[in-house]
């Protein structure tokens, strides 16, 4: 009998997916006891190995959450807001760990997962590698120390598949410089330009969104006034590095208090 925490992976045929249960599957800190795909999806049925071309592992694919997160410790999840939801409700209930990579979730998704955070952990991040979150902390400390003289660009690029825009990381660092600027970030919000907009107001934070090709993400933030700019940077070149920030806050949970938690907490910053 394993005596490591079981995992069980969300929208298992994406590239997130599949790239989550072949570290689950080489982890010997956690195991695979369930993965979970869309009612009537092909590979609803399948061993996950297999489905993946692979051999198989001895876990099928179900379209049952209840099933599976009764089995699980923890559950990691990179889906769509209206079944991340569903997802949180499921995990507290089995008192699992559930794991949010998901992004685009509107206010009322946010508040249905803040309510069942009161019964389980729940970490949830935009990001989950160890450089973005570094560069949150970075980008809310340089915004804090220069005045509305300088205009905030978060400029993010990514593959030509992503469907939300600004992504999640690009909120992130935009809610950060609102933070060091001490504003909200809804009150100075400026995105989606097209057109005649006029010129750019004072103290606004801008986002700008490219898609195109197999971009992992890429996210700068652009600090730009008369005669001087500051950009922060990262560049990520293989998802890997959120599959390790995911594993590791499954982990991490297992022994925490219920409540909303995120990287910051996980990494330690």
């Amino acid at each position: 009998m394993n005596d490591t925490p079981g995992i069980v992976i969300t929208g298992g045929s994406g590239r997130m997916g599949q790239s989550l249960v072949r570290a689950v599957l080489a982890s010997d800190k956690c195991h695979l006891v369930g993965v979970l795909e869309r009612a009537g999806h092909d590979w609803v049925g399948k061993d996950i190995g297999t489905a993946m071309g692979g051999q198989p592992v001895g876990v099928t694919v179900t379209q049952d959450p209840i099933e599976v997160f009764a089995k699980a410790q923890a559950v990691i999840d990179f889906t769509a807001p209206a079944a991340t939801v569903q997802f949180s409700e499921l995990a507290a209930q089995a008192r699992a760990v559930h794991v949010i990579g998901t992004t685009g979730l509107s206010d009322n998704d946010l508040r249905a997962i803040n309510a069942a955070a009161r019964h389980a952990v729940i970490v949830r991040a935009g990001n989950m590698s160890l450089g973005v979150n570094l560069l949150v902390k970075l980008t809310q400390q340089v915004a804090a120390a220069l005045d509305e003289d300088f205009d905030i660009e978060v400029i993010e690029a990514h593959h030509n598949k992503k469907v939300d825009a600004p992504s999640g990381t690009a909120l992130m660092l935009g809610e950060a410089a609102a933070n060091g600027r001490g504003v909200a970030l809804a009150d100075v919000r400026d995105s989606g330009r097209d057109g005649m907009t006029g010129a750019r107001q004072r103290g606004d934070i801008g986002f700008s969104a490219i898609r195109g090709g197999d971009i992992v993400g890429e996210h700068d933030v652009l600090f730009a006034a008369a005669g001087e700019r500051i950009v922060l940077r990262h560049i990520a070149t293989d998802r890997s590095i959120f599959v390790r920030g995911a594993l590791r806050a499954a982990l991490w949970g297992q022994d925490k208090r219920p409540g909303e938690y995120d990287m910051f907490d996980v990494l330690g910053l």
